[in-house]
């Protein structure tokens, strides 16, 4: 969150600790125990996933939990966002005894499978309290993991077994995906599915009156025009510095927050956002020169929602920034394209990229 003159950085306590120290001090978790952290843990890699989201460096030392058990994923510093399903990652990154097959082989992968073998590489030491694939030199190491040598400990019960020899599967074209692991019985077990509130769309004026940085009606007041935005703001919000790379509107690579320029006035920026929004079955909210548009459709996380601001840069010139705030990031791609086409005539092109 930030105000004009603060960033404020919220953290949440989780004074349960790492999931590691409790496998240390306890060994083996018991079967019920760690299926119950395995299961928010796909839990919560299915939402980074649907999201675009992945993680890389998926262990014990990274889940974390807070005083009621419920577990938490940290520590993205070497996750990645991908727009495309099938796009190929390149770096090769991770903790070697959590690292898949296909990482290793440095042509190449999916996020998702290799995020998924590394969900399957924990679950078996919450089960048997040491790693399934371990060597005297990180050669040795690779060798086993590429070929999938592991063996379960006689108190994993079949199904256990079974499910961890579709997660370690070394082909990642084979290896399961997140909803066939949903299907699975010994998966299934207990499973209370996550339901996903929809995130509140902060804004500065929110962030204010949190802080009592403003006036006492700051939160009810009209704006006559909206929020001026100087050159260091411009750039800091631009996707680039060249504008007419700001909204591609032919162009795949659509992010979860994109903006535009428009040389039209705000009000019909605003009214020409609300038409182009309204047949794709969203509902249109709009205040201070903001709007909310909600989709009416409840798909994979939920109903897709969208913010967007208009701000002035000069008199004659605007950005508008719009913004995920709910929903799948799939379903914001497709609507996306179709929604984009319907804002040509508003944005503007400099010469030559008409």
């Amino acid at each position: 969150m930030a105000s004009k003159t603060k960033i404020y950085i919220v953290l949440e306590l989780l004074d349960g600790g790492e999931l590691f120290d409790k496998i240390a001090a306890k060994g083996r978790l018991k079967e019920d125990e760690a299926r119950t952290y395995f299961q928010q843990l796909i839990n919560a890699v299915d939402y980074c996933h649907s999201r675009g989201v992945y993680h890389r460096d998926l262990k014990p030392e990274n889940l974390l939990l807070d005083s009621n058990s419920v577990l938490k994923v940290s520590d993205f510093g070497l996750s990645t966002y991908s727009q495309k399903d099938d796009e190929l990652l390149h770096t090769a990154c991770g903790t070697p005894h959590y690292v898949a097959p296909e990482v290793i082989h440095n042509r190449g992968y999916a996020g998702s499978t290799s995020d998924i073998w590394s969900c399957g590489v924990i679950l078996f030491v919450l089960m048997a309290g040491f790693l399934p694939f371990d060597g005297p030199t990180h050669m040795a190491l690779f060798r086993k993991i590429i070929k999938a040598e592991f063996s379960c400990p006689s108190w994993f019960p079949p199904q256990a077994k079974a499910l961890l020899k579709r997660i370690l599967d070394p082909n990642p074209r084979t290896r399961i995906k997140i909803p066939e692991l949903l299907k699975d019985e010994w998966f299934k077990k207990g499973y209370k599915p996550t339901c996903f509130s929809e995130e509140e769309d902060l804004s500065l004026d929110d962030v204010a009156v949190a802080f009592n940085e403003s006036n006492k009606n700051l939160g009810t007041e009209k704006k006559v025009k909206p929020v001026h935005i100087n050159a260091f703001e411009f750039i800091s919000r631009s996707q680039s510095f060249n504008l007419d790379n700001l909204l591609e509107m032919q162009t795949d690579e659509v992010q979860q927050e994109t903006c535009f320029t428009s040389q039209c006035p705000a009000n019909e920026i605003m009214c020409k956002i609300e038409e182009a929004a309204k047949p794709l079955g969203f509902i249109v909210q709009k205040k201070n020169y903001k709007m909310k548009l909600q989709g009416d459709h409840n798909g994979r996380k939920g109903h897709l929602s969208v913010a967007t601001e208009v701000f002035e840069v000069a008199p004659s010139v605007h950005m508008v920034e719009l913004r995920k705030t709910g929903g799948d990031t799939l379903e914001f791609h497709k609507f996306f394209k179709i929604f984009s086409s319907g804002l040509q005539d508003i944005v503007w092109h400099t010469e030559g990229k008409k």
